[in-house]
Order: structure tokens, then sequence, then C-alpha cells
């Protein structure tokens, strides 16, 4: 029976404000929505985002949203009005002053879902009785609807599989790929019916070099595959990847950069193996730890490790579990939007972030997510991975004897900056403290399951006295790391030991060479590390001999647990020898990062190495400080990632749509870390068979003068209107596209076109994606993740707006690297990559028509060649430019010769 709500529902737009009760729907204040909240449970839509339009950023009450997650574990929802109708089978409402209205009407439609065919209904009841208790405010009127089972739900961790121990894997079969069969494979991918393309054949015959047996080395087969937007290059390195993969019976990782590429690469997967439990078999998604739910964590967070609103999310977590594809937390079958309405409430306590995973100790190790994911990449053909996850791997992976042979690096021109983060060092005050609890356990009266070593290796301790006291070492010897309340004892001047004190010199001396006024703007500041202060060298030496003091022990101890393995005590079966061999390599992630550490003290006062840059920092957001440290990044990163990733493969695939947009091959080469393999690189190029001429243009605006700010959001709001949304707007500081939404917001909702903001709107990035794909009226504001990651086809993206040109920050690491990379030439390649990336959002496909505009009129006409040969570019006006916008959009743009450019 459908319950008769007595609750009222809110809504609140850039465009007003309206209640709905049962009798009528009216217009209120703000100030009446936020009484009306406070004192009575009303139904909302993503109270997270409603309270931030009311400038009640704790604004609760019945979120639609939480109820569908608990009605529809692992099911997404586009949490809007629309989306909303669609997955209750109502109809759209027609205006916002509409939607107050259809909240109720959905909130008893989904109130309803518990009385028909329930696919979802195990587990529902004792969850319901457990949110009954926190006080969640669905319970009540969820409570009637649910019935009590006729027999006992399995709990959780009693429902979820395990996962089975198997033989390793063979090394792959030795075999060649002929040309007609790649192109055969290609045909059967893209289907009969398709038409054929010939620079997509020629691409995949290209790839097919990577499967081919390696002749030399520590030097893989090597292929640097440039293909132009529309060419197909996904089918077109499937269809030797998967030949590969078959025949020689081993598997090929397809790394890429961005989310959204993987969910695509996932989507095609249905092309290789249509009968779903055999994709499932040969295609495995692989992420990072930290991606996915930790059950032991889960379990704490459960029976009372929680409290307030993150105990009710743990509890919509469960239920997420027990439905869930992978447990993947972070772009997998969890709505993106559902850890965001408990602002940050638990979420990323959920997971695995500071590497505690006790491996076989674990009591749910038998069915961890992690685990499994593991174990199903060693069987599957194709493992679609990351950058970032491939060179984890490589450099300290616990699968050594299964690591894969032959790769794809999708969106290559990423990795260079993946390599930059991977291989790179930092000995900050946050860093330092996480290495801190890691070694030590809790702190005197925190709560949660954190544990140190002594509680994780204790079995271990009893039985190899030299390994316990190397662990007794190793805790006593952390406590001289920073604790908490550390920053604020540096910002009283009162560092307590040896590290807390080199931190103290190093944000001294960072703001004593402060130049530019950044201190006051309130912005991050940095300094070179050359030429330090007394204060700096004096404090060097203790640090340098507090971290001596805890390397030493972790270096004893991954020795010990290797002789402890192998002696094989009697108590070692299987899952403790997995768990010793789990602590072995996060010890050595440990001691490496410690001995980082240690050669970036033995820096001060010292010699620079030419193979790196050195530099100090105070981390600041809007004036806050929040962290401070050295730091340390390879001049050249993709030397490290050559040598840990490359060299130990026998094929790679290096491929992207811009792999050349900053240069030539030359630099795609040095970017790529193919200039270090002792075999050249394959090249290979195919431009795009799109009609860009025809398709679209750039336009580039001289009237908007740079710093204007009324006037750059003036800019945006014509230029929005006029294309009747369906807008990316990207920019290069948060500060200013913050600025730009809050003046233009209200103005476009008049005109009925929804904006959203990333850095604004309390919703994640890939949820904002989701959102502006679903509605061709809505427009998104975003900066760099917008720019490289976004992949929305048809007429929900019809314009790009850029807000000038997206020059490099300028950085100690810049500067360095412009002085080896040419000056000015190396800046141009950096802009050229990113103008050719974010142009690349335009045009997705054959029948994709829009315009591209630059907010910039100094933007140098050398640049231009970023965008693809033929593409009409205009200097004009802001109003010649808004009026072609509307012109070109409704299909009526005269192909005319481009102005001088």
């Amino acid at each position: 029976m459908t319950p008769n709500l007595p609750y009222p529902a809110l809504y609140a737009s850039h465009g007003g404000i309206w209640v709905a009760t049962a009798e009528e729907t009216r217009a209120v204040s703000r100030g009446e929505a936020i009484r009306l909240a406070a004192d009575t449970p009303v139904i909302l839509l993503n109270a997270s985002l409603i309270g931030q339009r009311l400038g009640h950023p704790e604004l609760n009450g019945l979120d639609l949203l939480e109820l569908f997650a608990f009605l529809r574990p692992a099911r997404f929802m586009v949490p809007t009005p629309k989306g909303l109708a669609r997955a209750t089978g109502l109809p759209i409402p027609e205006s916002d002053a509409d939607v107050a209205g259809f909240l109720r009407d959905a909130a008893a439609a989904l109130l309803a879902i518990p009385g028909g065919d329930w696919p979802e209904r195990e587990g529902a009841w004792n969850a319901l009785q457990s949110l009954f208790r926190l006080r969640w405010p669905w319970a009540p009127a969820l409570s009637p609807q649910v019935a009590k089972p006729g027999q006992a739900e399995r709990w959780l961790f009693a429902k979820l599989p395990e996962w089975e121990e198997r033989p390793p894997r063979p090394a792959p079969r030795t075999i060649t790929l002929p040309d007609t069969d790649v192109a055969e494979r290609l045909s059967r991918l893209t289907g009969s019916g398709a038409e054929r393309r010939q620079g997509q054949r020629d691409y995949a015959a290209a790839a097919a070099g990577a499967f081919a047996p390696r002749a030399v080395r520590d030097s893989p087969n090597l292929i640097l595959a440039e293909a132009g937007t529309g060419i197909g290059k996904t089918l077109g390195y499937l269809a030797p990847a998967s030949l590969w993969a078959e025949r020689a019976e081993g598997p090929v990782w397809v790394s890429t950069f961005t989310k959204a590429l993987q969910r695509q690469l996932a989507a095609e997967g249905e092309r290789l193996f249509p009968d779903p439990a055999q994709r499932k078999a040969k295609i495995v998604t692989r992420k990072g730890r930290e991606n996915y739910l930790c059950l032991l964590n889960l379990e704490d967070a459960l029976q009372g490790g929680f409290a307030g609103r993150a105990a009710i999310l743990a509890q919509l977590v469960a239920r997420w579990a027990a439905y869930s594809a992978d447990g993947d937390m972070i772009g997998g079958d969890l709505p993106g939007w559902l850890p965001t309405l408990f602002r940050r409430n638990g979420s990323t306590a959920l997971t695995d972030r500071r590497g505690e995973c006790i491996y076989a100790g674990c009591p749910h190790y038998r069915k961890c997510f992690i685990e499994r994911a593991a174990r199903a990449s060693a069987e599957a053909d194709i493992v679609i991975a990351n950058h970032a996850l491939v060179m984890v791997n490589a450099a300290r992976g616990r699968e050594s004897a299964t690591r894969p042979t032959r790769y794809v690096f999708d969106e290559g021109h990423h990795l260079f900056d993946a390599a930059d983060a991977m291989f790179s060092a930092a000995l900050t005050g946050q860093e330092a403290i996480e290495i801190r609890r890691w070694v030590t356990g809790p702190e005197s009266g925190s709560r949660g399951r954190r544990r140190g070593l002594a509680a994780r290796l204790s079995d271990v301790a009893s039985y190899d006295e030299e390994g316990g006291l190397a662990i007794a070492e190793a805790v006593d010897a952390a406590r001289a790391l920073p604790s908490d309340g550390w920053l604020q004892r540096l910002n009283e001047g009162e560092p307590f030991g040896p590290v807390e004190a080199l931190l103290a010199a190093v944000r001294g001396l960072v703001y004593a060479r402060d130049t530019n006024g950044s201190a006051d703007a309130g912005y991050g500041l940095e300094t070179e590390l050359a030429e330090p202060d007394g204060a700096l060298v004096e404090a060097a030496g203790p640090a340098g001999a507090a971290l001596d003091a805890l390397v030493r022990p972790l270096v004893k101890l991954g020795r010990r647990l290797e002789a402890v393995l192998a002696d094989a005590p009697d108590w070692m079966d299987g899952p403790a020898r997995a768990r010793i061999e789990g602590a072995i390599a996060s010890l050595g992630w440990r001691t490496e990062t410690v001995g980082a550490w240690l050669a970036l003290i033995a820096r001060i006062g010292g010699p620079a190495d030419p193979e790196y840059v050195d530099w100090l920092a105070v981390d600041r957001v809007e004036g806050r400080e929040y962290d401070v440290g050295l730091h340390r990044h390879w001049l050249d990163p993709s030397k490290p990632f050559a040598r840990t990733v490359l060299e130990p493969a026998h094929g790679a695939v290096i491929t992207s749509a811009t792999l050349r947009a900053g240069g030539d091959w030359d630099v795609a080469q040095a970017r790529s870390g193919a200039v270090h393999l002792l075999r050249p690189a394959q090249l290979f190029s195919a431009a795009s068979p799109f009609d860009y001429p025809g398709q679209a243009e750039v336009l580039i605006v001289t009237d908007v003068k740079r710093g204007d700010l009324p006037a750059l959001a003036n800019a945006y709001a014509r230029l929005v209107v006029a294309a009747e949304g369906g807008t990316l707007g990207l920019f290069t500081a948060i500060r200013r596209l913050r600025a730009v939404h809050a003046r233009i917001a209200d103005r476009l909702a008049r005109e009925g076109l929804p904006l959203l903001a990333q850095h604004v709107d309390p919703i994640d990035t890939g949820t904002l994606v989701d959102i502006f794909r679903d509605d061709p009226r809505t427009s998104l504001l975003g900066t760099d993740a917008l720019r490289d990651g976004v992949d929305v086809p048809g007429h929900s993206l019809r314009l790009v707006v850029m807000e000038g040109v997206p020059w490099p920050k300028p950085s100690v690491l810049h500067a360095a690297r412009r002085l080896a990379g040419g000056g000015t030439a190396y800046d141009d390649r950096i802009v050229r990559a990113r103008l050719a990336q974010a142009f690349g959002r335009l045009i997705r496909r054959a029948d994709d028509r829009g315009a591209f505009v630059l907010l910039s009129s100094a933007t140098p006409s050398r640049l231009l060649d970023a965008f693809p040969p033929g593409t009409p570019v205009r200097r004009v006006a802001l109003d010649e430019a808004v009026d072609r916008v509307r012109l070109s959009l409704a299909g009526r743009l005269r192909h005319e010769a481009p102005a001088n450019a």
C-alpha cells in the first residue's frame, strides 16, 4: 500500500524556492525555507546541494537520494528531478516550480517499491532496524512497507562469496599475429554492418606490433600511436590485444588516466564477450586498493566505530556491498553522489587509505574485494587499470610472478604527469604523521581500528625475538615524527621533536623568501632548496638522525620477516604466509619512502643532483595552512617510468588523440620515455576523419579585458544564453570560477538554463558530468579535470568556453623543466597540448557541431596550430562571438574564410 505522506517537500534552484504540501505549492523566502526545514521533516532531493543554495550547509531531511540508495543498492540514478522521474516512472516536471510537488509523488512511488517485485529485498529488514535505532529520517515511513522476513536474513559478511586460490598462471606463449587475423578480429568487433574505416584498420595493424615477440632484452616493442578523435582507437587496439591474449594465454593491461575511459572500455567489452559470465571472467577492472571497500573497516563502522550521520552512511554502504559487482567505491557501482550527501563523514574511513591492511590476518580476507580483484585479474584476458596503479605495481607490487608483459597506455599524453606524481618524494608534516600512525598505531584517546606494527605482527614478534626487538625499536623511533597538533605548534613557534623542528625551519625560510606577495594573497608558497639559512642546516642533522633511527629497524624487520618465511614455522599456513608477504611489501614501501626523505635532508647544504628538482613549500587553501615540507621530483620522470615499467615489458602501445599536441615526435618520445630505451619506438599517426571546417570554429574574443571579472562573467553568461545551455566553461583558477558562477547562476536560471560548477556544488565530478550529459540545457564550469576527462557526445556539449590561454602555473618545478626544455618553446608545447585537449571535448562524433571560444585577446598566433588543420579561427568582438554562436548552433553558419588570426 502506498503511504499517505504527511511531510512537505522543499526544492531550491537558482530560480527560486518552493514548498509543496498535500494542499498547495507555494514560493517561499530563503529564511522561511530554513525555518521550515529546521522545525519539520521535509522531503528533499540532494540535501547537500539544496542546503548550499539556501546558505545552510548543514541542512538535513528526508533525502530521496538516501531512500533510493537503500531501496536500489548498486544502481545509479542521475540525481536530478529528470533522473528521479525516470527512476520512478513519473512524468518529468515541466518547471522548477513543479518540482516540489513532484518530489512528494516520487517519495510515494519509491516507498511503494517494497510492496512489489523487489530484487534487493534480502538484508533490507535487518538494515532498517539498525537505521531506525540511528534515527534515520526515512525509517518511520519505510518500516511499515518492509515486512519482516519469514526466516533469518544472512548477514552481509556471510552472504559475500569467497574467492578461490588458483595455481600460478603459466608465462604467455610466444606467438605472432598475422595481419589478416587482426583485421578479421577488428571486423568482428565493429560489426558486419559497420562502415569500413581505413584509418582504424591501419591503426590496429600498427598496434599489433606491440604483441610481436620481443627481440631485445630490457627494451619492449614500443608503439607510439596518435589517433585523432573518431578513428576508433579503442577497438583498434582491443582487436590485437584480445587476439594475443586469447592465443598467447596471457593478460593485456589497458591503462587509462580517467575513470570515464575506464567505464567506456568496460562497456566495449560487450563486443568482445557478449555473454555476461564470460565477460566478467575475461575482462577485469583493477584500481588502487584505496578505491575498494575494506570489509574490516565496514564491520568496525557497523559495530559502533561510526556515530551520527556517518553511521547511517555505513548502513547504506553495507546495503550496497551486498549487491555490488566489485566493491569499488570510487567510480564503480556505488553512486558517486552517495558519499557527498554525508559531507565526508566516514566514506574515506571505509577504504584502506593508510596502507594498514593485515591481509590474511583479517577475518574477511577470503571475501575481500581487493584480493578478489587481484586474483581475477591474474586469470583475465584484458585488465583495465590506470597509469598510477600500473606504476605502483611495477615499482612495489606483490604480484611480481604474474606481472604483465603487454600494456596499452591509452590517454598516453598523461603518462608524464602520472610518472611525475608516482616517482616523487615529499617530506611533509602530513606524510610524516601517516608514517608515524602506521608504525605506532592509535594515539591515546583516538577512535577507530587503526593498528600499529606491534598489533599487526604480534605472532611474529612472539616467534622471532629479533623481529620483536626491531618492532619495538621502530615504534620508539617513530615517536620522533610529527604527531597530532603539529601544525598548530609550528604556527606558535613551539615544534616538538627533531622533524617538527625541521619543518618549522622550512616554514620560516619559505615565508622569508616570499617575493611576490603570495603570503598576503593567501596562496601556497614555495622556494628552491638552495642556499639554505643556518636554521635549516642546523635542523637537518637531528632530523636526519631521527629518520635514520627509524629506517634501520624497518629494514631489519623486513629481513627478519623474510627469514620467517624461509624457516616456515609450524603455525604458518597459507593465509599466514600471505599476511607476512603483505607486511614485507608494506615495509618495503615505507622504507623506500623514509630513504627518499633521508636523501632530501642530505641535500640541505650539499650539492644539487641534476637528476632532481628540490624545493620547500607551505601549502595553503584560501590562506589556511594545511601542510609544510620538502619536495623532490625527477627533472624527467619518464626516465624512472621507462626503467620500472617499460624495460621489463615485452610490448607496449602508448596512444592518444593528442600525443604530439605539444610538438613533434621528438617531444612525444621524450615525454613517453621512449628515448630511454635501447630499441627505438615505432611511430604511427592517423588524422581524425571529422570535418572540422564544417563542424566547428574557434572564436578568439578580443574585447574582454584580462582581470576584469564583471566583464568575464558577462561574457560567459551571454555565450551560455546564446547556446541555450550545453556549455562547458573551463577555468585556470578556482577563485575566478567561483566568482563567475556567483555572478551568473541566478541570471541563467531566469532563462531556464541550469548551471553546475566544480568546486562550488557539493557533487563529485563524475556525477556533475552525468547531470551535464543528461540535460542539453545544463551548463558546467570546471578546471583541469573537466578539460581532460569529459566525454559528452551529442547536443549536450555544443560550446566550450575558456577564460584565457592556459599558461602553465609558475613554480620551482616548472622553472627547472622550462630551462631544460627550451624556455618559451617548452611553455608553448604545454599550452598547445591543453588547447588541443580542451577543443577535443567539443566534437566527439560525426554529427556533432559546436564552437570553441577563447576569452583572450592576447592569444599568440603561434599557438593556433593546436587546433585541427582547417578549423576556422577568427578574432572577433564579444557581440560577434555571441551572434556566431547563436547562428552556428542553429545550423546557419556560413563557411567563410577565416579572418587573419
